[in-house]
């Protein structure tokens, strides 16, 4: 993973240091077999303890109202919701919940683990980290100095056709309305930053250009390298985009090299969507009301780089995996960079000038373990 993993291991010391007999008490989840484990959250045992034992540890500094329900009965009725996209009427009589007491128990567990997001979504700070995450990309797809692929994630909801600006605000490009968010990740699939949570129209460059990691990257406070960006964003100092209309071997390899690191971000996105059905319809949207939405998007970011930590598959393939989407593109300014097209030329004279041997080392395992 791009963070380290003693962050990991000082979340599991602050665990032990509170409470053990709570953290080995019997659960709600102890009967249940594994089978059953992951057919109702999509997760496993391990995984599940892991989370319920750090929203409990959580839920110590959060001012809430008290829960009428215990911690683990608690994480079960919002992991079931992330997991499927509906609220289980077997979990609600379990535990004697009406829909709205669900509501405001995953408004609540949403809120507590999207709190956590600096603890589980690290961006490389430092340069071992940095070099680490730009060495496994390189390996991957043989472009240098990328320390992640960057894309808009477009989540479906719904939004009321009576009120036609803000209706006509959530349609994005596939012609569907959504939130959209921006999503960092690396060669294998964690999630790096996610920042955001915007109408579906909303156009990616601008949201790079006003996002806190765009204004760091663009201010070079991560150093000399590059994120990769697709069609929908601007060629420049820190976002490599492929050639618009390549004109040569070198141009068409390159492509060829961006498009495979780009495609761990779908494969990501399309993980994460089968792993936590909410994803897939978050409900109504206005536009003056996006944070639960967001924090249901930051929360299952979380849950998605814990289950990687524990090895979790996803759910098999249900049909096509959306592809992302292209953006609602700006024109494209007359005053790109020169600078930014000279790195962009020499990186693929430098790289892409020769065609690879088919002896070159294979993808990093378990890349496309997601597709």
């Amino acid at each position: 993973m791009a963070f380290a993993l003693p962050v990991w291991l000082a979340v599991q010391e602050e665990l032990l240091g509170h409470e053990e007999a709570d953290c080995a008490a019997p659960t709600c989840f102890d009967e249940l077999d594994d089978a059953a484990l992951f057919k109702m959250f999509h997760l496993t045992r391990p995984c599940i303890a892991f989370i319920t034992d750090t929203v409990r540890v959580r839920m110590k500094s959060v001012a809430l109202k008290k829960p009428a329900l215990s911690v683990d009965a608690t994480v079960m009725v919002a992991l079931n919701y992330y997991a499927h996209g509906v609220f289980s009427a077997d979990i609600a009589q379990r535990f004697g919940q009406s829909q709205t007491e669900c509501l405001v128990i995953i408004s609540d567990v949403s809120r507590i683990i999207a709190g956590m997001y600096e603890t589980f979504i690290s961006f490389p700070q430092i340069q071992e980290a940095r070099a680490n995450v730009a060495r496994r990309i390189e390996k991957l797809c043989g472009i240098p100095k990328v320390l992640g692929v960057l894309a808009p994630a477009h989540f479906k909801i719904r939004a009321s056709p009576y009120e036609k600006d803000s209706f006509r605000s959530f349609v994005n490009t596939f012609g569907y309305t959504s939130v959209v968010s921006q999503i960092i990740c690396d060669s294998d699939g964690n999630i790096l930053s996610v920042e955001k949570c915007c109408v579906g129209s909303t156009i990616e460059q601008e949201m790079w250009e006003t996002s806190f990691k765009g204004r760091e990257m663009e201010e070079d406070l991560h150093g000399p390298y590059w994120v990769i960006g697709g069609k929908g964003y601007h060629l420049s100092k820190h976002v490599l985009t492929p050639v618009s209309e390549p004109a040569n071997d070198i141009e068409i390899r390159f492509n060829d090299a961006h498009m495979k690191i780009h495609d761990v971000m779908r494969t990501t996105l399309g993980s994460m969507k089968r792993r936590f059905r909410c994803l897939m319809q978050l409900g109504f949207a206005q536009e003056d009301s996006l944070d639960k939405k967001s924090n249901i998007i930051k929360t299952c970011s979380v849950l998605h780089n814990i289950a990687k930590k524990f090895s979790v598959p996803p759910p098999p393939v249900a049909g096509k995996i959306e592809p992302l989407h292209p953006g609602k593109q700006r024109a494209v300014p007359d005053n790109i960079n020169p600078e930014a097209i000279k790195a962009r030329q020499e990186l693929m004279n430098s790289i892409f000038s020769v065609a690879p041997s088919s002896k070159d080392p294979p993808s990093i395992d378990g890349t496309k373990e997601d597709i």
